[in-house]
């Protein structure tokens, strides 16, 4: 067996473990700094909106022995406004203008040709409306809304209403650590980062579902056994699917690091870069937040019930009364489990007895 097969083995076993609930303060602490810096990111420095949302023309050139930041220098001086300039794996260049009109569109592609020197027909022109970005941000938005209620609704079916809301938590953190690293990097929002931003609520889900569906199984009757607090088998679950969700998440980022790296950064794929950036930075915060967001925050909620409250209360009790006769707990627990039985014997025996 490999070492991290063994780890997760005796994770899975509660040998050896790491204590997230009891340090759920400092994930939340972290957790509040990176979103704030996220949010004051996006009120100051706003995001950078593609051709796609504020409309404008997307200039496609032949191969030429023109830099990017030549071709860009050329574009705004011809047009005017700023311009985005990416070189594709073919050694073309693609030029976004925002701004421009069609009579604006065609005395830009001419000054291109000039200064590009290559034939005016070669360079394919494209006119962006805003009103189709809008478009796709009314239904982007409207996708979300109706994704976030039915997980919701899924959640508290399945499992109970603090686990949808702690996942609810979870998914908001995402996006939002996710939009923020765009809107502090400036990176540039298209179609595919909308695509990227919807894709990742799934991956991020789904590692919550994972540790949330062990807390469900381990908890099953958990007041009728005064060993393990809510909190101590909530934290149980996350060290057993811990090197599963490890797993899960580093397989996912493989694939999703090669297209952001390679497809996006040696091959010039525009719209595959725009995706897979969005995808790398939400699958990494998806992990981070079903382990130190979702169950943690799940274990505080579950703590505020009366019966999982006075379950605590009885447990630090039994584990004081036993450090004070300097009795194991181990010791303790086999005493308890066999009152538990023998007891209802004893009681069955002597009832016997009295009929007799």
């Amino acid at each position: 067996m490999s070492k991290l097969g063994d780890l997760g083995a005796r994770l899975h076993r509660g040998e050896v473990g790491y204590d997230f609930i009891g340090n759920r303060k400092i994930w939340y602490g972290l957790s509040i700094l990176i979103t704030i810096t996220a949010i004051v990111a996006l009120a100051v420095r706003g995001l950078n909106m593609g051709i796609e949302f504020q409309g404008g023309a997307v200039f496609t050139t032949p191969k030429s022995e023109v830099s990017v930041s030549q071709a860009q220098e050329y574009a705004e001086e011809a047009s005017g406004h700023d311009a985005i300039v990416q070189q594709l794996g073919n050694g073309s260049l693609r030029i976004q203008v925002g701004g421009l009109d069609t009579a604006q569109s065609d005395k830009v592609r001419v000054e291109l040709a000039k200064d590009l020197n290559v034939p005016e027909d070669k360079i394919a022109a494209e006119i962006v409306g805003p009103s189709w970005g809008e478009q796709i941000a009314t239904k982007a938005w409207t996708g979300l809304g109706v994704f976030m209620i039915l997980v919701v609704i899924y959640l508290a079916i399945a499992f109970e209403w603090r686990m949808a809301v702690a996942a609810l938590v979870a998914l908001i953190h995402d996006l939002t650590i996710t939009v923020g690293i765009y809107s502090l990097v400036g990176f540039e929002v298209t179609v595919g980062t909308v695509i990227g931003l919807l894709t990742i609520l799934g991956y991020s889900l789904y590692d919550t579902v994972v540790v949330f569906d062990s807390l469900k199984e381990q908890t099953k009757d958990i007041t009728k056994q005064t060993r393990f607090t809510y909190s101590e088998l909530a934290n149980r679950s996350i060290n057993g699917t811990l090197v599963r969700s490890i797993n899960t998440t580093v397989v996912a980022l493989l694939p999703v690091a090669g297209l952001l790296f390679i497809g996006g950064g040696f091959l010039g794929a525009g719209m595959l870069n725009d995706i897979s950036l969005s995808l790398f930075v939400g699958l990494a915060a998806g992990a981070y937040s079903s382990i130190f967001i979702a169950t943690p925050l799940v274990a505080d909620l579950k703590e505020r019930e009366p019966s999982v409250k006075a379950l605590r209360k009885r447990i630090l009790a039994k584990r004081a009364s036993a450090a004070a006769k300097g009795e194991s707990l181990d010791a303790a627990d086999d005493l308890s489990a066999e009152a538990a039985v023998v007891g209802p014997r004893a009681s069955r025996r002597g009832a016997q007895e009295h009929r007799g």
